[in-house]
């Protein structure tokens, strides 16, 4: 009788152990009755995220997919004309061949230097102020990062910041022209001779003193110039004045040294037999010159183009032949920082006895760079990586903003292009609608990349 009521207990489970609240079947019931029952209150949660991501993006989506396939009134059904239409066009060509380079070129820049900022600064005490400087501008937004840009590039050094430090640097190696645009009278004896240079048509002689009057000098030029002197015959020598045939307030003869007339020093003179150089000399601070008989006598007088040549204003940084690189170093200039902030929270993950391990044996700071540094860093890059080709593959402001009427063509990238094609002179949203697919096209193997790269991660 005990052991029946002993097992009948046991099966209760009211002894031989703690009282059961309920067995492994109801305790699974209230677990999935926990996460399972009511599927309505999570889809009230959810319904207006995806109210939000339908109308923002599925309906964007298919509305642009059946538009690239009618014309451009929207009436007309054209088929994939509007994506023959596309690789056809050779605007959209270049278009497409510009966004290659941003892809390649750009990511990789501000990858890389990122990747040595946030490798250079982590030794530095003053290493947080340094990347402080670099992120500032990502707060800058595309609009007046443009409109910076566009004056760093402006052609004219007084303006332009790129142009200022290049005609510096190229002036301190090149000496400026004595007097640019300064040219003859018309019909005078000095003629040009091709090249920017002039040269008299009447030989010279030691007798006579061979006088070389110009004009065109601007008057900051000759400010604080001496006056002219006529040069007198001197025995062995063609002698001569070089000066500025102008008198200020008016007056004065043609081809006469009037007082009060500027000397032009420091231009270069030279006698001129054959098509060959005999001899030559410098104009001296009154603006004479002398030259050896021997050699010039009978030879004809010739300014090289030197003496002539337009002052040095720089590169046209914003032409058709650089505007694009033009345009991605104004990009890496502002994504450079964030390469750099994610990479230097991934150098910081970084196990710090690995790297005084390769130290110790023996490895230099470029192998532990190298051979163990980056190979660590690998998931960061590629996060960084992929991110910045994303962004890249929709740049429209810097371009839009930076590339000046004449070269924007040069510079066009597919999203400017479905700008135009969609809103331009030439209204044609089908062939815009074919633009704004074929880039989604492009940037969806990039999004599944980096879907991998996170599943990946939560794996781990």
């Amino acid at each position: 009788m005990s052991d029946v009521r002993t097992s009948t207990e046991r099966a209760d489970g009211t002894a031989g152990g703690p009282p059961a609240t309920g067995g492994p079947g109801r305790t699974g019931r209230k677990r999935r009755r926990l996460t399972g029952t009511r599927p309505w209150i999570a889809a009230a949660f959810l319904l207006p995220a995806l109210l939000l991501l339908g109308a923002l993006v599925v309906y964007p989506i298919v509305f642009s997919v059946q538009r690239s396939l009618f014309d451009a009134s929207g009436d007309g059904f054209v088929g994939l004309d509007n994506y023959g239409e596309m690789f056809s066009d050779e605007g959209i060509r270049t278009a497409l061949r510009n966004n290659v380079i941003w892809v390649v070129v750009a990511p990789t820049v501000s990858t890389a230097l990122g990747l040595i900022f946030a490798v250079l600064t982590e030794r530095i005490s003053w290493g947080t102020a340094f990347k402080l400087v670099v992120f500032m501008p990502m707060a800058i937004s595309m609009l007046a990062a443009g409109i910076i840009f566009r004056l760093v590039y402006d052609q004219d050094p007084e303006r332009g910041v790129a142009n200022a430090v290049w005609v510096g640097v190229h002036d301190t190696f090149a000496d400026p022209a004595p007097f640019p645009g300064a040219k003859p009278r018309p019909n005078a004896d000095l003629r040009p001779s091709g090249g920017g240079a002039f040269t008299t048509r009447s030989a010279v002689a030691a007798a006579s003193p061979a006088n070389v009057p110009l004009v065109a000098v601007q008057p900051d030029e000759v400010r604080g110039a001496q006056r002219a002197v006529a040069a007198t015959a001197r025995p062995g020598k063609v002698t001569g004045t070089v000066w500025l045939d102008f008198t200020r307030g008016g007056g004065g003869r043609v081809d006469a040294i009037d007082p009060g007339e500027k000397a032009l020093a420091g231009i270069t003179v030279e006698a001129v037999r054959d098509g060959k150089v005999v001899a030559s000399a410098t104009t001296a601070a009154d603006g004479t010159y002398a030259l050896p008989a021997d050699r010039a006598d009978g030879a004809r007088l010739r300014l090289p183009a030197a003496n002539f040549a337009e002052a040095y204003r720089g590169i046209n940084w914003l032409g058709p032949a650089l505007v694009t690189p033009a345009i991605i170093g104004s990009y890496v200039w502002m994504w450079a920082g964030f390469a750099m902030v994610l990479i230097a929270a991934g150098l910081a993950a970084v196990p710090r006895e690995l790297l005084e391990a390769a130290r110790v044996d023996g490895a230099g700071e470029w192998q532990v760079f190298r051979r163990v540094t980056v190979p660590l860093l690998a998931p960061v890059l590629v996060v960084v990586l992929v991110t910045l080709m994303i962004n890249v593959l929709k740049i429209f402001d810097l371009v839009y903003i930076i590339a000046p009427g004449s070269s924007i063509r040069s510079a066009n990238v597919l999203a400017l292009q479905l700008f135009q094609s969609s809103f331009g002179t030439d209204v044609d949203e089908g062939l815009g609608s074919a633009i704004a697919v074929f880039l989604l096209l492009l940037v969806l193997p990039v999004m599944y990349v980096n879907l991998r790269r996170i599943r990946k991660e939560r794996r781990r």
